[in-house]
């Protein structure tokens, strides 16, 4: 741990704040988000366990703040994974594949990015942060479905589809047989591919 004087100096410069996220996003990787306390996120950035209340209110408020974070994360990813695709499906199964990489090498901020465990409307820049994906995301929708709401559905499902195939990569279900994080990615790809040939059909 840190000495007092480290951990003081580390507090002056700022960097407290994105230390509690890093640990906090550690935390719920190697122990799930129930376990996760404010008292040893504080314990591993070096400081008293009443040091990280100057920055955030609660224990909810830092689980907002490292689901921001991973979502934020999520954004420059999905973003990378766009731009580098020839069509709308490629880059709805892009996006999937992009989805379980980030789960498979950030299990904590998988878990935190869906706000299970607080209550996400009280924490507005997980807000922002989601529309920003929405923003990424809706376009490609509209190339495919006739209209806004049908947009929104399809979107919704790539995610469905997406998070399933994620949650198999974070429980490494594909290893007994083999299969590496990014035999699972590829699987979603295809699986999204699938999914929006179909839904071209209806």
């Amino acid at each position: 741990m840190p000495n007092s004087k480290a951990s003081r100096r580390s507090y002056h410069h700022g960097d407290l704040r994105a230390s509690l996220i890093r640990a906090t996003t550690e935390i719920v990787a190697e122990q799930g988000l129930p376990a996760f306390t404010v008292a040893e996120a504080a314990r591993r950035s070096g400081v008293s366990s009443g040091a990280p209340f100057r920055h955030f209110a609660d224990r909810e408020e830092l689980l907002a703040a490292a689901g921001t974070a991973a979502i934020d994360e999520l954004v420059g990813r999905y973003a990378a994974a766009i731009a580098a695709a020839a069509d709308p499906a490629a880059a709805l199964g892009a996006v999937s594949a992009a989805f379980v990489a980030f789960a498979a090498e950030n299990p904590g901020g998988f878990e935190l990015q869906s706000g299970a465990g607080y209550v996400t409307r009280r924490h507005p820049e997980m807000q922002d942060a989601r529309r920003a994906l929405a923003d990424l995301l809706m376009p490609i929708g509209l190339e495919v479905a006739p209209d806004h709401d049908s947009a929104l559905d399809l979107i919704g499902a790539q995610y469905a589809l997406a998070l399933g195939f994620a949650a198999l990569a974070v429980r490494r279900a594909y290893e007994p047989r083999g299969g590496s994080a990014d035999y699972v990615g590829a699987r979603a790809r295809q699986a999204t591919l699938a999914m929006v040939a179909g839904w071209r059909q209806i």
